[in-house]
């Protein structure tokens, strides 16, 4: 007889991240950062934890709020030279003294545009099937305080309700997950009907095409074929 496949409970994987939680709201609630940007800066100190520099996260907790509002901005710089090629060449490249100082070794945005295939499929691996899990009721109580904030605050209304129930189940059945290819994203081989997604939002939050592309194309990558829209 074969063995039942480990699972575990959304409560006990929230649990084991508390950590991660903790310094996730910090940067939602207490400093009021966006969700969804905070999301990516989390994986990305995830993504150089699991690389090669430990306890980043801790350490960061440890810091005054002033110290970690810099580092979310430096991180943000980071995420910037990771995406754009170019970027090293670009006026908005400066210094990260606060990270560099974290790591307590020589360290500057190279080490991102060396590494940014590594870093790109790390981080979007992290944002998948950790910050999307663990993190989805803290994003809706930080949505829920800001509802009549930005539009960027507004669009990511949609986040909670499709990330915690369908989104992921529908992420897996993808192969959006830790082997996920460009290929495979696209949906190559796969039939029409399993690789698309119904979803519905609510009146109260006016959500554009545009921003449904972004978002999902900001996490996954080009993955999206073509989107409609109900007129309401």
């Amino acid at each position: 007889m074969a063995a039942k496949p480990f699972q575990i409970t959304v409560e006990e994987f929230r649990l084991y991240h508390t950590i991660d939680r903790a310094l996730y709201s910090l940067l939602v609630v207490e400093l009021q950062r966006d969700p969804l940007e905070s999301m990516q800066t989390l994986a990305l100190w995830i993504w150089l934890e699991r690389t090669r520099f430990n306890d980043i996260i801790r350490k960061i907790l440890s810091l005054p709020q002033f110290s970690i509002t810099e580092l979310a901005d430096e991180a943000i710089t980071c995420l910037k030279c990771i995406e754009d090629n170019r970027f090293l060449l670009s006026t908005d490249a400066g210094e990260i003294p606060l990270t560099q100082s974290l790591m307590a070794k020589e360290f500057s945005l190279l080490f991102f545009h060396e590494n940014r295939d590594s870093a790109t499929s790390g981080i979007r691996k992290i944002v998948t099937e950790v910050c999307l899990k663990a993190l989805t009721d803290i994003m809706e109580k930080a949505l829920k305080r800001g509802s009549e904030q930005t539009l960027t605050e507004s669009k990511m209304a949609m986040v909670a309700p499709l990330a915690e129930s369908f989104l992921i189940e529908r992420i897996a059945q993808l192969g959006l997950g830790s082997d996920a290819s460009p290929k495979r994203t696209k949906g190559h081989g796969v039939p029409c009907e399993e690789r698309t997604m119904f979803v519905t939002f609510s009146k109260g939050y006016p959500v554009a095409e545009v921003e449904i592309r972004e978002f999902f194309s900001r996490i996954f990558g080009d993955c999206i074929e073509c989107i409609h829209m109900q007129e309401v």
